[in-house]
């Protein structure tokens, strides 16, 4: 009925892959299979119970319960600004520079609504988190996709290689770009950057004219003495810059969705002013309990949850390689990025994650759904426990001792 009415901007989006491995994640489990799952970035512990103590005592109070603010209660703003100047030694105005979100997810794509005129074009890099580019394109706004190159051991972004293809892109696209994301820690690949990367990041942008949107929501979650830089550390990058952050990761609370995005204040402004129309803020006891979170706990995240992590990485890396699987050790984030061993190379990312869901009952991401320079790599999410954990290299090693048989078969014909 009515097939002249189209929906231009939702026909703008791919068929969403990673559906794909969740249906079959749960038919598996319908049947009755134990399916070890890192497909998401979901964390699997609860929020710190103090956290959790202030929330239950702030709904108890009547007032909470009306509307908030859109841009979050000043004392959130006041946290999220003191997190950034302990964290980094960066001031920022709570009134004019920042702005708090549900989710940071919910943020940057208000904020690219905000900001973007239709064919507007945004560089994103190639593989990235969807939403980093698809936002966009649901604002009618464009994407120049340029390729994400890092060292494979260390996972360190290839800087030169960076800037090159940045530049490339700067140039050859029409109409010129006015904003690119960056997101490091970065989903999926963890690659890293040091704040050299920034500062001339920062003085591209100001000489080229465009805007930067950095993602920081794996700032916390580090290894190896590797620490996140902030680009706002940056002289003079909150005249082309904001930054993102989520409380989702490294405090637990994924679905309390708190997030916050900060910096370049005609950017923050614009984001206030869409939020105003759209929503009338998170609910005041989650607010509070937030400000309690990033005020008082934050020491919480380097003792709870950050070797929880490290201690996850460590056992599957070691385990996975002795299953024959060779996947790299990253220095940051929640995640691995594993490249496809090579016996399975040649079926592709998605093709992959279907046989190892339904032949180990592992569940993994395919690296196709974050872009085409994925589709050699799956993602793997740290949200198993060590035992859990050990048991999926189980099963990958005896589905990887059959597949080699099955190629051996085939070749000796």
């Amino acid at each position: 009925m009515f097939d002249e009415i189209q929906f231009n901007k939702i026909n703008r989006l791919p068929k969403y892959i990673f559906a794909v491995v969740n249906e079959l994640k749960m038919a598996e489990r319908r049947a009755g299979a134990d399916v070890i799952d890192f497909s998401m970035g979901n964390p699997d512990g609860p929020a710190f119970e103090p956290v959790i103590e202030k929330l239950v005592e702030s709904a108890r109070k009547p007032h909470t319960h009306g509307y908030s603010v859109s841009k979050g209660i000043y004392k959130l703003r006041l946290a999220i600004c003191n997190w950034y100047l302990r964290k980094y030694n960066v001031v920022l105005d709570p009134e004019t520079e920042a702005v708090a979100t549900m989710g940071s997810k919910e943020g940057y794509v208000h904020l690219v609504q905000a900001i973007t005129n239709p064919g507007d074009v945004a560089i994103v890099p190639d593989p990235t988190y969807p939403i980093h580019s698809y936002a966009f394109v649901l604002a009618g706004g464009n994407v120049e996709k340029m390729e994400l190159t890092f060292d494979e051991t260390s996972f360190e972004v290839d800087q030169d290689r960076f800037y090159y293809d940045l530049e490339r892109a700067l140039k050859n696209s029409v109409p010129k770009p006015k904003y690119l994301v960056v997101n490091f820690p970065h989903n999926p690949t963890t690659a890293t950057v040091d704040l050299d990367f920034y500062k001339r990041l920062v003085q591209i942008a100001m000489r080229e004219r465009f805007y930067i949107i950095s993602d920081i929501a794996y700032a916390d979650i580090t290894f190896d003495g590797y620490k996140t830089p902030s680009i706002l550390q940056v002289e003079g990058a909150k005249d082309v810059a904001v930054e993102s952050f989520t409380l989702s990761k490294s405090y637990n609370m994924a679905g309390w969705r708190v997030g916050f995005i900060v910096g370049n204040p005609k950017l923050v402004g614009a984001l206030q002013k869409i939020k105003s129309w759209l929503d009338y803020g998170m609910f005041t006891p989650i607010q509070v309990a937030a400000t309690v979170a990033l005020d008082e706990y934050e020491h919480l995240v380097d003792e709870i949850v950050i070797p929880k992590y490290q201690k996850r990485r460590d056992v599957l890396v070691e385990t996975f390689r002795n299953a024959g699987w060779d996947v790299g050790k990253p220095r940051a984030s929640m995640f691995v990025w594993a490249k496809i061993p090579e016996v399975a190379r040649g079926m592709g990312s998605l093709e992959f994650a279907k046989e190892l869901l339904l032949k180990a009952h592992v569940a993994v991401s395919p690296g196709i759904g974050f872009g085409e320079y994925g589709d050699e790599y799956v993602r793997i999410a740290l949200i198993e426990n060590e035992k859990r954990i050990r048991q999926a290299a189980k099963n990958i090693k005896h589905y990887l001792r059959e597949l080699n048989k099955e190629k051996e078969e085939q070749a000796n014909g």
